[in-house]
């Protein structure tokens, strides 16, 4: 896979905004980082910084996990586990140079997990931004198309958003399903961060029943509406 310098530059500043980010709010409200993250029940918000820290040292080490499964994100978090956050940044700042010369280089892959779990910790720290980034625009389009792959024969799903001149469609033809929402609520989708009630709250027409699996390819929908 080849490396794409527009996607460093966004892993770049979506870097910058997480990590500082996390040093603001362990400067004002340091218990803030022990708040669960809706969308990782099982993690607090500084444990999720650890997940990003870790996928940033096992790309550059080779060693990120084909499956991408619990156990090696989950190893991210407990060989980090005594650290303090100073501590988490500073592996983080060591990394970054060299982790946005891979995205550059060989593989852009990173900016997507800094990208989804950047909203996912604004969700658990009630600190909204980053919607309009071009780096959350990219990996929507990239996820988007990672889902239309799975669709098979079941008829083209089309997304549409309704404040940004974004339209997505996994095929031509006559789309099956049409979902309508804002571009950050679609992007939000693709990445299964939205219910089955707030997705079928989205449809415009077709019927939605059977993609909502095809919804869920990053885990379980979730049961509660996120914040973000």
């Amino acid at each position: 896979m080849a490396g794409d310098t527009d996607a460093a530059r966004e892993w770049r500043e979506a870097y910058e905004r997480v990590s500082g980010l996390v040093a603001t709010t362990q400067l004002r409200d340091p218990g803030a980082l022990e708040r669960a993250v809706p969308a990782t029940p099982d993690w607090r918000a500084r444990d999720l910084v650890a997940h990003m820290i870790g996928v940033g040292s096992d790309t550059l080490r080779d060693a990120v996990d084909d499956d991408l499964g619990e156990e090696w994100t989950q190893r991210h978090v407990e060989a980090r586990r005594d650290r303090t956050v100073p501590e988490l940044l500073e592996e983080w700042s060591e990394l970054a140079p060299r982790i946005e010369e891979h995205v550059a280089t060989t593989d852009p892959a990173p900016l997507g997990d800094v990208v989804i779990h950047e909203q996912d910790l604004r969700s658990a720290l009630g600190t909204p931004g980053g919607r309009a980034s071009g780096g959350l625009a990219m990996v929507r389009e990239q996820m988007a198309d990672t889902f239309g792959e799975g669709l098979g024969e079941r008829g083209p799903v089309r997304l549409e958003a309704t404040d940004e001149d974004w339209t997505w469609q996994s095929a031509d033809g006559d789309p099956a399903v049409v979902l309508r929402a804002s571009g950050f609520d679609l992007a939000r989708a693709v990445t299964s961060r939205r219910t089955e009630e707030q997705l079928r709250s989205y449809v415009a027409a077709g019927d939605l029943g059977p993609f909502l699996d095809d919804f869920a390819g990053l885990g379980p929908l979730p049961t509660q509406a996120l914040p973000e």
